[in-house]
């Protein structure tokens, strides 16, 4: 049986193509198993999983909760602003704290980038990152790549245009790594403060203009912007980037084609995209969270057939 190249998933960069499809194929599978009547599935009866979140989340958290209880393994929730991280202790100290309880695997959500790497080092766990500060989210973008390749059938040769904060997003970073091995062509689009000055250098295209990269592209992944992470004054006012960049309906019907629009989450409805878009049939963005239970399963079934028992 196929096996994943690498030992844990830290982001996008260190997967091959092989890798992704491999995901791929065994999420094509769970998606069967999580709309059947009875939704779980005994695969890690015996695997124990810590999510250990040291960020605020919703969707990624109750997605990888979801995923780990289908496959029916044993689970651990550990939110930071309630632990003895607030108290002082080192991320090493609270995960070894964690590992002596016999944890097979740990998903990791850290505002420092490359935590996860940093944590896959030093302690014999399978690691999944979750999101490491503005670094990479690799199973947004797995998932991300999984609902085109749904929706469109195949994600080679497709373009996709990634609009918004761009700067200090980690999906956007993933995505791009993602897209390009599997093939595809991508587009960043957002005001020039909030792209990063070396984006070209990553071999994709560069839009200001919203209404000129939604006639290129055939995706459209629409982001939000990340109020938390701006430290100083990008743009005059959100007004403002709304009226240059949020997606509207009338802005659809004047293109000559439809598109796929996608959101990670959370919305800012009325922001980066209207009401009626995202509640639109053009929209894909709650197969993008029923698809992300089935991409995790997948994940955490492959990393599962990784760990080596003692003897």
């Amino acid at each position: 049986m196929s096996k994943l190249s690498v030992e844990h998933l830290i982001g996008i960069k260190s997967l091959k193509e092989s890798d992704i499809q491999l995901i791929f194929e065994t999420a094509d599978n769970f998606k069967q198993v999580i709309n059947r009547p009875i939704k779980k599935v005994p695969t890690l009866r015996d695997i124990t999983i810590a999510n250990l979140f040291f960020e605020n989340s919703t969707r990624t958290k109750l997605s990888f909760e979801l995923a780990e209880k289908r496959l029916s393994a044993d689970v651990i929730n550990f939110a930071a602003s309630s632990s003895s991280v607030s108290k002082g202790e080192t991320l090493v100290d609270t995960v070894n704290n964690i590992l002596a309880m016999k944890v097979d695997m740990v998903v990791m959500r850290h505002p420092n980038p490359g935590a996860s790497v940093f944590l896959s080092q030093r302690v014999n766990s399978k690691i999944i990152n979750a999101g490491d500060g503005a670094h990479e989210h690799p199973t947004q973008a797995l998932l991300d790549a999984y609902s085109i390749r749904e929706k469109l059938n195949d994600v080679n040769g497709k373009k996709v245009v990634i609009v918004g904060d761009i700067l200090h997003s980690r999906v956007a970073m993933s995505n791009i790594f993602c897209l390009q091995k599997l093939g595809a062509e991508v587009m960043v689009c957002g005001p020039q403060t909030l792209l990063p000055k070396y984006i070209k250098e990553m071999g994709v295209k560069v839009e200001t203009n919203l209404k000129k990269a939604l006639q290129w592209c055939d995706v459209a992944n629409m982001l939000r912007i990340q109020m938390e992470r701006l430290d100083i004054s990008y743009f005059p006012s959100l007004r403002e980037y709304t009226m240059q960049f949020g997606l509207t309906s009338k802005m659809l019907d004047e293109l000559d084609k439809p598109i796929t629009i996608m959101h990670p989450g959370p919305i800012n409805r009325g922001v980066e995209i209207s009401s009626s878009i995202a509640d639109s049939e053009q929209a894909i963005i709650l197969d993008q969270v029923e698809n992300g239970v089935a991409v995790r399963m997948a994940i955490l079934y492959l990393l599962a057939q990784k760990i080596v028992r003692p003897q």
